[in-house]
């Protein structure tokens, strides 16, 4: 421990053996075959059944989400798990108000042209029909028990990863998702009342599709589009 860690109280963490399995290459190909099989028939959709979801698969997916790595292992993250109806109603009202100001002039056309083949607009009827909404919250810095700023790093990457950790969760469950960015995102802390050092990132609408949901009939880029090898 350097004599600048001392004086300002901080500790290392002790460090304990890796728990890790070690499986063969082909145990480890099918594994990773078989994820990218149930992975690449996740989608996201916009329409919610009602159904009610139980609270233990939410938290399960929190939990997972918690598992990701972060800077400095600070974990800058705050998942706001909502069920309520009057809740989900006034951030469903907030959120098309922001929203019809982004469609009716506030966006850029180029931004515009590329939402059309999504045919996405300010209506919002996901946020209220499915059973949880799931807002994260990502922490720019932290606060002391002395109410002192304390700064956190690689917040947006790490909460980023916590995301993709959480939506691979849901999927594996049997849930479906939307990743849903309203701009601008201040309201959200004031709504849910979060404090002044959480600034929302992401709302994702949580539950199981509506019968006859549809997803738009898209493709993804192939690995030799989204890989280089050196």
């Amino acid at each position: 421990m350097t004599e600048r860690q001392i004086a300002d109280g901080l500790r290392t963490y002790p460090f304990v053996p890796l728990v890790h399995e070690r499986r063969t290459i082909e145990d480890s190909i099918a594994r990773g075959h078989a994820f990218l099989a149930d992975m690449n028939r996740r989608r996201t959709t916009r329409h919610f059944s009602t159904e009610p979801v139980p609270r233990e698969m939410i938290e399960l997916a929190i939990r997972t989400a918690g598992t990701a790595p972060s800077g400095a292992h600070q974990q800058p993250w705050t998942f706001v798990a909502i069920s309520d109806a009057t809740i989900k109603q006034r951030l469903r009202a907030a959120a098309e108000q922001e929203e019809r100001q982004f469609y009716g002039g506030k966006a850029p056309a180029d931004w515009i042209d590329a939402l059309a083949p999504l045919g996405t607009d300010e209506h919002k009827p996901h946020l209220t029909d499915a059973p949880w909404v799931v807002v994260l919250f990502r922490q720019s810095y932290g606060l002391t028990a002395e109410g002192k700023k304390r700064t956190f790093y690689y917040t947006d990457e790490s909460c980023g990863i916590a995301a993709g950790f959480f939506m691979a969760a849901l999927h594996r469950m049997g849930l479906v998702s939307l990743t849903h960015t309203p701009n601008p995102m201040g309201f959200l802390r004031d709504l849910l009342g979060r404090p002044v050092n959480e600034k929302a990132m992401v709302v994702m609408p949580v539950g199981y599709p509506a019968a006859g949901a549809s997803v738009p009939d898209l493709s993804r880029k192939d690995l030799d589009e989204i890989a280089v090898w050196l």
